[in-house]
């Protein structure tokens, strides 16, 4: 499983940066970017989940199971103006999504845990299973996206992972599911489910992305779920380190110079 600190992290510079956050990929989720959790009827949590970024329902008005499990660096939204319009710009992500599928790739029946894949569109006619570990290669290119479009159900078996190889980025994954999707029991999950119906999570999952859906519920039971970091914050965040410990090596500099000058 991935280091939950490394993740945890790179969620903080994500969202004191939404700008970036909303520049990076080709699908647009306006005011759905700084949500992790967001459903249509409820929220509902059992144990410690852990989430950074938003969480809101809109129609509904229910969020449960906070504070046993903690929202970080975000704001709850129990119905209201705010989580409706991030619904609506979920619903507008999840067509650009469906507008997609021509030309995309057909993967329908292969198990996605038996794969490695480069960027491009990926469809599924019905279900897609995911089974032990998806590869996304990046081929060099932080910004290379990966978008899949499933038919009805998205299932992870217990255990499953998303990883990614020579640069790909959990900003740049998509899956728009159909109806609801399934993370099985300590699942390694990357990227944000725009799932039409509800998304259930069975068990200490990790999710670098958001679960987004449309019109039902969102489960969580004991949980890590964060808003991921674009590769532009990565880069920006290691410029302004770098800058500040620049100035700190000037001022030690001119410091040590006009102490040598006073004496």
């Amino acid at each position: 499983m991935k280091n939950k600190l490394s993740i945890l992290l790179t969620a903080a510079a994500c969202l004191s940066l939404p700008s970036l956050a909303r520049a990076q990929s080709s699908v647009y989720l306006g005011s759905a970017s700084t949500f992790a959790v967001l459903a249509g009827s409820t929220v509902t949590n059992t144990g410690n989940t852990i989430v950074y970024g938003d969480i809101g329902v809109s129609p509904g008005a229910s969020v449960s199971g906070f504070p046993s499990g903690v929202d970080n660096n975000g704001t709850i939204y129990a119905g209201g103006s705010t989580a409706a319009q991030a619904e609506t710009d979920a619903a507008t992500a999840y067509d650009f999504l469906l507008g997609e599928a021509t030309g995309s790739t057909d993967l329908s029946g292969q198990d996605l845990g038996t794969l490695t894949l480069t960027p491009g569109v990926y469809q599924f006619s019905a279900a897609a299973q995911l089974t032990g570990t998806l590869v996304l290669n990046g081929e060099g290119n932080p910004n290379a996206q990966f978008d899949f479009l499933i038919g009805t159900t998205l299932t992870t078996a217990t255990g499953s992972q998303v990883n990614f190889l020579d640069g790909g980025q959990a900003a740049n994954v998509f899956w728009q599911v159909g109806t609801s999707a399934t993370l099985g029991t300590s699942t390694d999950f990357s990227g944000t489910i725009l799932a039409n119906t509800s998304i259930t999570d069975n068990g200490t999952s990790t999710v670098a992305g958001r679960l987004l859906a449309l019109n039902g519920a969102v489960t969580l039971n004991d949980d890590f779920v964060a808003v991921p970091e674009p590769a532009d914050a990565s880069l920006l965040m290691a410029g302004l380190s770098g800058l500040v410990f620049g100035f700190g090596a000037i001022r030690r500099r001119l410091g040590a110079a006009s102490g040598r000058a006073d004496a």
